[in-house]
């Protein structure tokens, strides 16, 4: 895991490289390295790299990598470089030493641009090929690695992060507002988006081919579409043996190897399986402030977490979030790139902080299950939706007038029946896909347009025609797993994969996805709906999968909560940033968002009538991010 950049035929490509990859350093504390090559006439290629060292910790791994004409400049770890090794070996292929960096080279020597859908693991990276005078920028078949650039006159300049590349070209990059409507709606920038109009992300599986003329070539080499439309015509598989084989191949560390453990299922199931590779191993836990739990009506994850630490043998480590929220919020707003309004990004930065501290590069996080496997409280909540369109109007309307005056809170503690239960109705007689999109969004239509500047109305429509178009994007005949495709487009690498990667590598961590594995994919969209929930009861087949394993109150638990105490943390820490943002926010005084609407969701929180705290939360996010943004533009690097 590390920090990429470059520049290909770009104007002063050399200094920039330098800047961008200095910009960096967080993301690989163990060494950097620079590469420059002539492409042409026109210009040079120039390569950055920072080193987070994991596999190999001789300098026979370090990068940029050259051999025999070709350079990289690599992110990521492949959990098939054994495999991939001896096929090369067994070709004549001479090998320096043993990192990944080396099995891809020679892959790409050996098979070029064919080899993508031969590596398994999380990449983003660059070739250059000093024959040709090519570049070609790659990202991994699930979006687990990011990789941004910016094009400009037959030149690219690229980095792993968003904010290197808009910090060093300064006033060149401009706010891209239809992105920020886009956050708005979501609480995250899509990755089909780029917060800045002139940036973008390479997507999932996807490479782009630079040539010495300045011209550009795209292609796609895996889809999620494809691969689940497949998977329905394929036997439903032995899963327990699936997800240990991709849990065993995300153990390959040349370093100590941790986890997270929540206490859940998905975190219980990994950390029993890699316990059985590795006695001792140790694992992170996150616990709450009670009197912030108990306003927060939070589950208590805690106890669950050292049952399973006690069955397994694992040395878990809590870690208790009390933190300065106040000073914290512009740090992780900073490293997030876009912003991103989930209070969990805080979590992973301190667990990871908290582990590298105690000598831990390598964490391994239960992402990715509950996109795949039907998790998450709004997919069963879908399901319930179409039974409860079949009530009398009469009932519904009763029902609704009912729980539309109970209140979330009190003055000291929430109640978070009600919250769903205000939740559910808000989507609950809506068609299919716009119910789904309402289930997880943050705004009605008309709520959003009322908050932003009039102007900006239209953005609405053309994000809602996207979630639309992609959600029916497919052939796939069975509900729950077009819900479930739908995450792993959108939720997975947009939100959740984003925020992980950003959090600890702000921390100078890795972590690892074993459940957000192509086989594992494959072998989730294998599984029909029905076999995913059954009722109220959703995940069924990884329940069914973990079973032999887990203690059957892990196993059957509700599902917990990675989140944050943030109706807490809005009534007590927060309280003045909110004030603040209203009366003297850049948003509200550049006209992005109204004051008035603005003062409405204040308003309805500190009632108690409405849950507004993850409205409130995400719109702070978004304050901060556009002061470091509309900085940032105003002074080119």
């Amino acid at each position: 895991m590390c920090g990429i950049a470059g520049s290909y035929l770009w104007p002063d490509g050399g200094p920039l490289t330098e800047r961008l990859t200095k910009a960096l350093a967080h993301r690989g504390p163990d060494g950097a390295g620079l590469y420059r090559n002539r492409v042409s006439d026109r210009g040079d290629v120039h390569f950055g790299h920072r080193r987070l060292a994991i596999i190999d910790l001789t300098e026979n791994g370090a990068q940029p990598m050259v051999r025999s004409g070709l350079a990289l400049t690599y992110n990521g770890e492949l959990y098939n470089a054994p495999e991939l090794r001896a096929e090369l070996t067994s070709a004549g292929v001479r090998f320096v030493g043993t990192s990944d960096t080396e099995v891809l080279l020679q892959a790409w020597r050996t098979w070029g641009i064919d080899c993508l859908p031969r590596l398994r693991g999380m990449f983003a990276f660059a070739v250059y090929d000093e024959r040709t005078g090519e570049l070609v920028l790659a990202r991994d078949q699930l979006g687990i690695k990011p990789l941004f650039f910016v094009r400009r006159g037959g030149g690219i300049a690229f980095a792993s992060e968003l904010k290197a590349l808009a910090s060093e070209l300064g006033g060149s990059l401009t706010v891209d507002n239809a992105a920020l409507v886009a956050s708005l709606l979501y609480y995250w920038v899509p990755d089909s988006r780029c917060a800045f109009t002139e940036a973008e992300k390479l997507q999932p599986g996807t490479w782009l081919k630079a040539k010495p003329d300045g011209s550009v070539q795209r292609g796609r080499f895996f889809s999620i579409s494809e691969l689940a439309e497949a998977a329905q015509e394929d036997p439903e598989p032995q899963l327990n043996s699936v997800i240990a084989e991709s849990m065993r191949k995300h153990l390959l560390s040349d370093v100590g190897v941790a986890t997270f453990l929540s206490g859940g299922l998905d975190s219980s199931f990994l950390t029993a399986l890699a316990a059985k590779h590795q006695p001792g191993i140790s694992a992170y836990t996150i616990g709450f402030r009670a009197e912030d739990a108990k306003y927060e009506a939070m589950p208590d994850d805690l106890r669950y977490a050292k049952q399973v630490a006690a069955k397994f043998g694992v040395d878990l480590h809590e870690i208790e979030i009390a933190p300065k929220v106040r000073e914290l919020l512009p740090h992780m707003t900073y490293h997030l790139d876009e912003p991103i309004g989930d209070p969990a990004a805080i979590n992973t930065y301190l667990i990871c902080s908290a582990a590298r501290d105690a000598g831990v590069k390598v964490l391994l996080s239960g992402m990715g299950a509950d996109e795949l496997f039907a998790g998450y409280r709004k997919h069963v909540a879908n399901l319930l939706a179409v039974r409860y369109q079949r009530m009398p109007f009469a009932l519904r309307r009763r029902v609704e007038s009912v729980v539309d005056r109970l209140p979330v809170a009190s003055a000291r503690r929430g109640y978070r029946s009600v919250r769903f239960a205000k939740r559910f109705l808000s989507f609950a007689g809506l068609p299919e896909e716009t119910a789904f999109r309402r289930s997880y969004t943050m705004y009605e239509r008309q709520e959003l347009i009322d908050l932003i500047n009039p102007d900006l109305g239209a953005c609405v429509d053309d994000v809602l025609a996207e979630h639309a178009q992609t959600y029916h994007d497919n052939l796939l005949d069975d509900v729950v797993n077009r819900m479930c495709l739908a995450d792993a487009r959108m939720f997975l690498p947009g939100l959740n994969l984003a925020y992980t990667d950003r959090s600890s590598m702000a921390a100078s961590t890795e972590v690892r996805v074993p459940f957000v594995d192509v086989e594992v994919v494959k072998a989730a969209f294998s599984i029909p709906g029905r076999h995913k929930i059954s009722g109220r009861h959703g995940k069924l087949a990884l329940k069914e999968a973990a079973a032999p394993l887990l203690p059957g109150d892990i196993v059957h638990r509700p599902k917990g909560l990675f989140s944050a105490p943030l109706r807490a943390w809005m009534s007590r820490d927060l309280a003045p940033l909110v004030r603040e943002v209203v009366n003297e926010g850049e948003l509200v005084k550049s006209g992005l968002l109204r004051e008035d609407a603005l003062r409405r969701l204040v308003a309805e929180d500190a009632s108690g009538k409405q849950d507004r705290s993850k409205h409130l939360w995400h719109i702070l996010t978004l304050e901060y991010w556009y002061r470091g943004a509309t900085a940032a533009a105003g002074n080119p690097g």
